[in-house]
């Protein structure tokens, strides 16, 4: 099952793995979080803020593809239950 959780087995359309996809759910959701804090403080250089917005927007894709799989596990349990009813 733990493979079914890690991003780094799952299908991304052939997308080379990026260091980002070793985070796990929270701990990169944390991390956009302070990326916004950091946005939202202002005080940053336009070259930095442009980096915080690209990092915020990788941690992002990190987040919606952890998402998209737990979404993927339950619509596949849903399926199987409804199978294990009908059968």
């Amino acid at each position: 099952m733990a493979d079914q959780e890690n991003p780094e087995n799952r299908q991304d359309g052939g997308q080379p793995p990026t260091p980002d996809d070793a985070l796990g759910y929270e701990h990169a959701r944390d991390a956009l979080l302070e990326v916004v804090r950091q946005l939202e403080t202002g005080g940053t250089s336009l070259e930095e803020s442009l980096a915080l917005w690209e990092r915020g927007e990788q941690l992002a894709k990190v987040c919606q593809r952890w998402l998209d799989g737990a979404r993927a596990r339950l619509d596949a349990a849903l399926a199987a239950e409804g199978e294990a009813a009908d059968g």
